[in-house]
């Protein structure tokens, strides 16, 4: 069905003002390549988050440190680095000859200079235990940075690798006010223009020190449905997706079949799941979070509504993830028994009655999602249905993401969809941000009565330096949340790639928000 509307909405794709050529405009040149994305890139600030697109800070800004796939560190802007003795400081030798592309050096003073900028807006920055952690950063030399924390931190060298808010601008864009006045860094890219609503440009470093891109120039016009993206793609208007959601997954496997075009799926990345609010009517009680997660087929989501493009999921982390081995199990699907789970607890189901009632309340719950997110919209309808199987009636409220995010922070809803961040973050950084009330995760676990427990021990888990007893706290945390089913994971997420067959090689990036577009190699 998807196919046909695709193919009838061919002939009006010049009509779409996100992707219609500027006109008179030439035909790219074949060293750019025509990318997309659901919004502008931003104001493009490396400490700051939304609007900021994750993707685009990592073309523009640099870690000292880089996550490379299983769950190694690379040299990036730090070409060695030591702990000291007292676990309390992390030494860094920089990497000498390093510009940022205003002109300015890399060097110690440039690091100190932007961790100072951070530190002095704490508030911000609440969910990544790290910057809590850091006393100051201090110049040894030019090429010598000295990192002080406030006490051992073991997670602190990976979350130097994430994104943001640890990565470097020019000193001289840094603003006193917390702002920057240009995005300047020291990575591959520069930003040369951006109009809102139509596209940003993005054009390569010259004088990169790891040597320019193939590319020279990366143009990501703003689609901000899979629709307009899979049409774009099948009209020539952009030459590549690539991402968890940027098609959804009928249209995916259409350009799998489809040999104008290459495709390929990465490795499990992260966590697509609900959350599951236990500080609500009616998932406040135990009975109706256990009969959810019987009473759901997650088997039947992933084969019908994503197409086997993901693995199903049945814990919160990937066991290879970082202490995510522990043998823990999803409960098998068994509508029987989510029935039973709920009569044991009193909610009845009447004779003719499709929606089960307990001392006169009914079983009901909102279901949040966003609405111009076609794939979620499915896959709630999908739980809709297995739901209402076992007498639970579930309101459906697609809403704009603003809204979404509202109601996570505010914890105004009964299951809502939400990832976890994958690698760096995952499993530490995560587990850090559970206790920030402004995260889904804190909302839906706030009404467990081991809640304080549950924080204090992550706090354990990452400042401890006994690693027994820090795997320990991994162990009691991962198994007490997968036991209180607060979370229904559905799948592992994979990034998926489409780009038509003469474009080059594309290759995955190391994360789930970086796309390496300083490593296509164009063919030709």
């Amino acid at each position: 069905m998807l196919r046909r509307s695709l193919l009838r909405a061919l002939p009006a794709l010049t009509a779409l003002p996100a992707l219609a050529r500027t006109a008179g405009a030439a035909a790219p040149a074949r060293s750019t390549l025509r990318f997309s994305w659901p919004a502008n890139a931003g104001p493009l600030h490396p400490h700051l988050y939304a609007p900021n697109q994750m993707y685009a800070q990592a073309m523009l800004y640099e870690p000292l440190l880089r996550y490379v796939e299983g769950g190694q560190l690379a040299p990036a802007l730090a070409t060695a680095w030591r702990a000291e003795p007292d676990g309390r400081g992390h030494v860094f030798t920089l990497r000498p000859g390093v510009r940022f592309t205003d002109g300015a050096p890399f060097d110690a003073a440039a690091v100190v200079a932007n961790i100072r900028a951070l530190l002095a807006r704490p508030e911000r920055h609440d969910w990544l235990a790290l910057v809590a952690q850091i006393e100051d950063a201090e110049a040894l030399g030019p090429g010598t940075v000295r990192l002080r924390l406030r006490g051992p931190y073991p997670p602190a060298l990976m979350e130097l690798a994430l994104i943001r808010p640890l990565r470097f601008a020019s000193p001289a864009v840094l603003r006193p006010d917390g702002g920057i006045s240009a995005p300047i860094g020291t990575g591959p890219w520069m930003l040369a223009e951006t109009r809102p609503g139509q596209h940003d440009l993005f054009r390569r470093n010259p004088h990169y020190w790891g040597g320019p891109p193939a590319l020279e120039q990366v143009l990501v016009r703003v689609a901000a449905d899979s629709n307009t993206r899979a049409l774009a793609l099948e009209a020539g208007e952009i030459d590549l997706a690539y991402g968890t959601d940027q098609l959804d997954a009928d249209t995916f496997r259409r350009f799998a079949a489809d040999r104008r075009f290459t495709t390929a799926v990465s490795p499990p990345l992260a966590t697509r799941l609900l959350a599951v609010n236990s500080a609500r009517f009616p998932t406040d009680a135990p009975a109706v979070r256990h009969a959810i997660a019987r009473g759901v087929d997650r088997a039947a989501l992933v084969r019908h509504v994503l197409l086997d493009t993901e693995p199903a999921a049945g814990t919160l982390f990937p066991e290879n993830f970082p202490h995510a081995d522990l043998g823990l199990r999803a409960p098998d699907f068994d509508r029987a028994a989510a029935a039973a789970l709920l009569e044991q607890a009193g909610w009845h189901l009447a004779p003719g009655e499709r929606v089960r009632r307990r001392a006169g309340r009914a079983l009901v719950l909102d279901l949040c999602f966003t609405g111009s997110d076609a794939l979620q919209k499915s896959l709630a309808e999908a739980i809709q249905g297995d739901l209402a199987r076992i007498g639970i009636g579930a309101r459906l409220l697609g809403e704009d993401s603003a809204t979404c995010l509202g109601r996570q922070k505010s914890g105004d809803f009964g299951l809502i969809f939400a990832e976890t961040w994958g690698a760096p973050y995952d499993p530490h950084a995560f587990l850090a941000a559970m206790r920030q009330p402004a995260h889904a995760d804190y909302q839906a676990q706030r009404g467990l009565p081991m809640k304080d427990e549950i924080d204090r021990r992550i706090g354990a888990a990452l400042a401890g330096t006994d690693e027994a007893a820090r795997a320990e706290e991994y162990r009691w945390l991962l198994t007490t949340l997968h036991e209180q089913a607060v979370y229904f994971p559905i799948s592992f997420l994979t990034n998926k790639l489409v780009h038509r067959a003469d474009l080059g090689t594309v290759p995955f990036g190391d994360t789930r928000y970086e796309i390496p577009f300083d490593r296509i190699l164009p063919r030709g």
